[in-house]
């Protein structure tokens, strides 16, 4: 049987035979021996935590992105919320950031007791709009957090113009662009703080943990005295210096990462471009098996941007369509290809609408979620695993055909 002809059979959802006979799942870590090997050989060392191997996964990271600084811990979220510490931002301060991003990013701005200002996506990118930004900066704005969705950087030149013009402090989220260029510079190396997350799905992983880079010396020794305790020294400082004094400045908290995860990180980072390549590869492939389903719009990559694609979001066209986004990733889990959604607009969430935010304020990402449906896109998929989800998606978008 033509693959042709198999696209046309029953939806798995109506009772037919799925695509696949077993789930695909959307994002998934990539493993191999090396990584297995360096994390039992420090398992057989001296040090667990706060060791020499977090200062090497620093150094080797910074260099990854260009960046003078890098500041390991615990997860993405941590170091979201260190950056807003770190630039002392406090209850009654307003940082502007995207509805179009996981809930973390915001939450970190009310862990503060600060406020959220969320400005409206560009339609193409779903990156937080520039030319609106600079009607939402009040007395009381003191940062943006710009948000690389997908993996596509933020535009970051007209951001950075606003910010120095209204003496703003820059917060790139990059928990999905580890790896990304902006014109022709790595992402990490151009905010006042940028914040990776190392959580499974993304481009490495250290199983959770986060990263934080400046080329600013005064905010990453304060990143590093927040994420433990804010102490002035570790455990390993006072052991080199022979001293067991410590002083508290200020209150930090336990963002720590761990030897065991920061070694992971050291094997992770060595496959850093090959791992980036291949997703480049997987999103080249998919564009080419879907350039002729008008009934999506693909995910683009501006020229001036090389993104890293930790996500492949295809906008449906659903006037063509005689089903929503809801029933399509119903039929896509039938069919046994993970498709996800990334994001619903973060003031939608009952937490916020408690808050009082009001739906209908952003209208390019509220419409834009509607549409949304991210299919699997990680460095372990094959060439067959690509061709299921090509198949699967056309078999249900033809189905759903007006």
């Amino acid at each position: 049987m033509t693959e042709e002809t198999d696209t046309k059979k029953e939806l798995a959802l109506h009772g037919g035979k799925p695509v696949r006979s077993q789930l695909l799942p959307y994002g998934r870590q990539f493993i191999t021996d090396e990584d297995i090997n360096a994390v039992c050989e420090v398992l057989r060392s001296n040090w667990l935590t706060t060791g020499p191997k977090i200062d090497e996964f620093e150094s080797l990271f910074a260099q990854a992105v260009g960046s003078k600084y890098a500041v390991a811990v615990s997860s993405g979220t941590a170091a979201l919320h260190l950056a807003l510490i770190a630039g002392d931002i406090g209850p009654g301060d307003e940082v502007i950031t995207s509805p179009i991003t996981f809930v973390a990013t915001a939450n970190c701005i009310c862990y503060q007791g600060a406020t959220p200002v969320f400005v409206d996506v560009e339609p193409d990118t779903l990156n937080i709009d520039p030319a609106k930004i600079e009607e939402a900066i009040t007395p009381r704005t003191r940062a943006i957090i710009a948000v690389d969705y997908a993996g596509h950087p933020c535009d970051l030149e007209p951001i950075m113009a606003l910010c120095k013009k209204h003496s703003l402090l820059l917060i790139q989220d990059s928990a999905h662009a580890l790896g990304a260029h902006y014109q022709g510079k790595p992402v990490g190396s151009l905010a006042d703080v940028t914040a990776f997350s190392l959580h499974p799905v993304k481009h490495i992983t250290t199983g959770e943990g986060g990263m934080a880079t400046t080329n600013n010396e005064e905010l990453a020794q304060r990143l590093k005295r927040f994420r433990n305790h804010g102490l002035t020294s570790d455990h390993r400082q006072r052991q080199k210096s022979g001293a067991w004094h410590y002083d508290m400045e200020e209150l930090g908290y336990n963002y720590r990462l761990t030897e065991l995860n920061g070694t992971l990180g050291i094997s992770q980072l060595e496959k850093l471009p090959k791992l980036v390549a291949r997703r480049q590869e997987i999103v080249a492939q998919y564009e080419s098996a879907f350039s002729k389903i008008t009934e999506i719009d693909l995910p683009i990559c501006r020229t001036d941007c090389n993104s890293s694609w930790h996500l492949y979001v295809p906008q449906l066209n659903l006037d063509q369509l005689t089903a929503d986004r809801d029933l399509i990733f119903q039929a896509m889990r039938a069919e046994n290809i993970g498709a996800n959604v990334h994001y619903a607009p973060v003031p939608w969430f009952s937490y916020y609408q408690k808050r009082g935010y009001q739906k209908g304020n952003w209208p390019v990402a509220e419409t834009a979620f509607q549409r949304i449906l991210s299919l699997p896109l990680w460095p372990g998929m094959n060439t067959d695993d690509v061709q299921d989800v090509a198949r699967a998606l056309e078999k249900v978008i033809s189905a759903f055909k007006k």
